[in-house]
Formats: structure tokens, C-alpha cells, sequence
């Protein structure tokens, strides 16, 4: 009876703490449920006709921080790619790392406000943003449009090709939208104020990171240069992303997206990013400049895995890959080997019998080996052959009569050849061609007869 009251009271408790983890599952859901529905709160209270609320990247003190220790380290011009090896704890390094997640944010706040600027202008010209794919030219040519609705007064040199130019001064003569408010065109205007001050705070970053590419990366700088090396690793997301990444995004990097207005592409370069700054693609001939960015790729990823391990910071590993890439690209350059003359053939010699065909093929066939000859050539393991003379002495059998028949003989198929002769032989007329009365017969005597036939007719002839 004990044993019963134990076990009923170990499931009452059992019960009781699986009620109370109901309970706490169910306040646990109640709470993500509120936690839902503020978050939702909030995005619908989100103003997205205010640029202050879309845009705050300017305004947080990392940014602010970051900024002006960069002006600072400008202004003051030192140069550390002398002090030897990078140490993680120096402010100089964890600033530069910094400012590669900085450039980061940076490029992502210029494609937000992008949008914002896109939005407002689509009603003013909504045919722009197919026209103008790069957000930085973008808001530079929005700010210089405004309100003007008649192109040919705004001077857009400078800021586009002149092809895109002249294509958007026509689409804008045709355009279907209608100028803007004032406040709508102020806060515009205003959001490009923002892309172009961000742009150049981006600038300021990579001409900071570009003066300590010798102290961070020395052996991509040795390769790319270092304006080239700061980009790269810039749009990357710092040396340790860059370093991730395979060659053939490497090559793209910085790449914009070309619009050529309908013109034709048999002449417009194909996708390359900012690797094409580099000295070495410049002195690289046009036609060989597709293969050369792609080694330049290859071997730019190959030095960030080192420059990102610490493994070379003499940079002496990037010096060498720079002049491999030089040794190929003028190996590519070089003119094809000359056809060497064929030479003359030896005088008052015959010229080899290299026959073939037919006639060849039934020279193998006559000639060929028998399968006689193929038996008597081989041995079979473990069993003694026979010989010609017996106990291993003179010709040997090989496998000839060992099948079980008891014969040595092999008995072979007609050749084709050989029934091809029979055929002719037995087709060829013999005796004599005469014609006769129903009866042909061929008699042949041999001198003897001949001689014992004459001497017969002579005594008949005497009697």
C-alpha cells in the first residue's frame, strides 16, 4: 500500500511541473507575440517621406569618431609601414579595420538613400533611373535637373558619357512626369546633398586606408598598387572578407553596370572593376587584357590569403607574383615559333613502302598467322607440353592436343581468299574449245603410247 501512495504522489508531482511548463511556454509566446506586434508598431510609426528617418548613418557617434580620426591621421601624413610587424592591439590597425567596415556601411547607406531619391524623382522623370544605373551619378544629375523641364539649358557635361547625355535629353523631351512640389523637391535635393557628403566621407576612408596599405596589406599593394588594393578591400568589406572571396568576384568589384542606350556591344569592353586601375592592365595590349585581369584576380586573391595570415609582411611574396604575371603576360605577347624548312630526302634512295588498302589488306590475309600456329605458341600453366621427339626434345606442341581430342591437328576454316581462288579455278574452262557432235573429250598420250601406236599401224600396214 506504501508503494502505492509513493507512485500516485510522484505523478501527481509529475503533473505539476508539467502544468507549470505549459504555463511558462504559453507566457513565453505571449510575450513573442507582443514583442510582434511592437516591432510592427514601429515600422508602420516609420515616416518613410522623411530622409532623417531613413538615413542615420551621418548622425551615430561611431561614425562621427571614425570620421574625424581619419581627418586627423590625413592630416598628420605619418607613415607606419616602417614599425615591422602588425600588431593586433595597435589603435592604427583597429582603426584601419575600422574604417573597412565603415566604407561597408557607407556604400549601403548611399543605396538607401538612393531609393529615397529614386522615389521622390520617379514622378518628375520616371525614365532616369533605367538611363542612370550608379547612385552617385545619379543624385548629381538629379540635383542639376531640379524642376527644369527643357534639358537643353542644364549642362550635364562632366557628369555623363556624352552618348548617355544626348539619350537623356531626348527621353526627357517625351517624358510622361510632372515637376515636383517645393517641398517635395527640396527634401530631393536634400537627400543628394546627403549621397554626395557620404561619398566623400567614403573617399576620405579609402585615402586613409590607401596611406597604410603598406602597413596592412603589402603584398596586394605590390601587385595592384595601393589606391587599387584600398578599393578592393574597401567594397570587400575589409582584407579578411576579400581574402574569402574567390578571384572571379575579385574581378568585378567596382564593376558599374553599362548602359549603352541601345547602341551596339560589338565595341564595349566586358565587366571589369576596379583591377582595370591597375598599372599592370594598362600596359597589357587590348586584345589581351580579358586574360591578363583574370591572372590579375588569381593571383590578387592568392596574396590577400597571405596578406590576411600575416605570412608575408615584407610584402616579398607579392613582388614575386607581380613578375610572374609580368613573365606571362610577355610570354602571351611573344610571336608564335617559326615553321622550321622539311628537309630534302636522301639522294639515290627508295622512297619506304607505306601501302595501304586492298591490296595491302590481302597480303595480311595471305600471310597471316594460323591458328595452328597460334595453339603451338602458347602454354598452358601447370600442364607439360608435348614435343616432336618427346621428353621436352625438339619442336614443342604447345597447347596442340591438349583440348581432348587427340589430335594435333587443327582444323581451320576456308579462308576467304582461298575459297575466292577455288571459285575462279573451278570457273576457268580446260580440254578443247572445238565444237563437237554432242560429245567433248580431252585424250592426252604420252610418248611411250605414242610410239607403240605408230608401230601398230605400221604392221597393219605391212600385212
Amino acid at each position: 500500500m506504501a508503494s502505492l501512495a509513493d507512485s500516485f504522489l510522484a505523478d501527481l508531482e509529475d503533473l505539476s511541473d508539467n502544468e507549470a511548463h505549459l504555463d511558462d511556454e504559453e507566457a513565453d509566446v505571449a510575450d513573442m507575440e507582443e514583442d510582434a506586434d511592437g516591432d510592427i508598431a514601429d515600422i508602420e510609426a516609420l515616416n518613410y517621406d522623411d530622409l532623417d528617418s531613413v538615413s542615420k548613418l551621418q548622425k551615430t557617434q561611431r561614425y562621427n569618431d571614425i570620421m574625424q580620426k581619419v581627418e586627423d591621421a590625413l592630416q598628420k601624413g605619418s607613415d607606419i609601414s616602417s614599425h615591422g610587424t602588425v600588431l593586433e592591439d595597435d589603435p592604427e590597425y583597429q582603426l584601419i579595420v575600422d574604417c573597412n567596415a565603415l566604407s561597408v556601411d557607407i556604400e549601403n547607406e548611399i543605396i538607401i538613400i538612393h531609393n529615397f531619391i529614386r522615389d521622390k524623382y520617379r514622378l518628375k522623370f520616371p525614365e532616369l533611373e533605367s538611363l542612370v544605373h550608379h547612385p552617385i551619378d545619379y543624385a548629381r544629375v538629379v540635383k542639376k535637373i531640379g524642376n527644369e523641364v527643357d534639358l537643353t539649358l542644364v549642362d550635364l557635361e562632366g557628369l555623363l558619357p556624352s552618348a548617355i547625355i544626348m539619350v537623356v535629353s531626348v527621353t526627357a523631351s517625351t517624358t510622361s512626369g510632372k515637376p515636383l512640389s517645393e517641398e517635395n523637391l527640396k527634401k530631393t535635393i536634400d537627400a543628394c546633398d546627403r549621397a554626395l557628403d557620404l561619398d566623400i566621407a567614403k573617399k576620405k576612408v579609402l585615402d586613409f586606408v590607401e596611406s597604410r596599405m603598406g602597413y596592412i596589406a603589402p603584398n596586394i599593394s605590390a601587385i595592384v598598387g595601393s589606391a587599387v588594393a584600398a578599393k578592393l578591400m574597401g567594397t570587400a568589406g575589409g582584407l579578411s572578407a576579400l581574402a574569402k572571396m574567390p578571384a572571379c568576384n575579385v574581378q568585378l568589384l567596382g564593376a558599374k553596370k553599362k548602359t549603352l542606350a541601345g547602341f551596339s556591344t560589338a565595341t564595349s569592353q566586358f565587366r571589369v572593376g576596379y583591377l582595370e586601375q591597375a598599372e599592370i592592365f594598362q600596359s597589357t595590349p587590348p586584345s589581351l587584357r580579358t586574360r591578363a585581369c583574370r591572372l590579375l584576380a588569381a593571383k590578387s586573391t592568392l596574396a590577400a590569403r597571405v596578406d590576411s595570415t600575416r605570412g608575408d609582411p615584407t610584402g616579398k611574396a607579392g613582388r614575386n607574383l607581380r613578375e610572374e604575371i609580368r613573365k606571362k603576360i610577355e610570354k602571351w605577347q611573344e610571336p608564335p615559333p617559326a615553321k622550321q624548312p622539311k628537309p630534302l630526302p636522301v639522294p639515290d634512295s627508295e622512297p619506304k613502302k607505306k601501302r595501304g588498302g586492298r591490296r595491302l589488306r590481302k597480303m595480311k590475309e595471305r600471310y597471316a598467322i594460323t591458328d595452328m600456329r597460334k595453339l603451338a605458341n602458347r602454354m598452358q600453366f601447370g600442364v607439360p607440353e608435348e614435343s616432336s621427339l618427346g621428353d621436352g626434345l625438339g619442336e614443342g606442341y604447345g597447347m596442340l592436343g591438349q583440348a581432348g581430342s587427340g589430335k594435333l591437328r587443327v582444323s581451320m576454316g576456308q579462308s576467304k581468299l582461298a575459297a575466292k581462288a577455288a571459285k575462279k579455278f573451278k570457273e576457268k574452262p580446260y580440254g578443247s574449245s572445238g565444237a563437237t557432235s554432242g560429245l567433248t573429250s580431252s585424250l592426252a598420250f604420252t610418248p611411250v603410247q605414242v610410239k607403240t601406236n605408230r608401230a601398230v599401224l605400221e604392221c597393219l600396214e605391212s600385212h
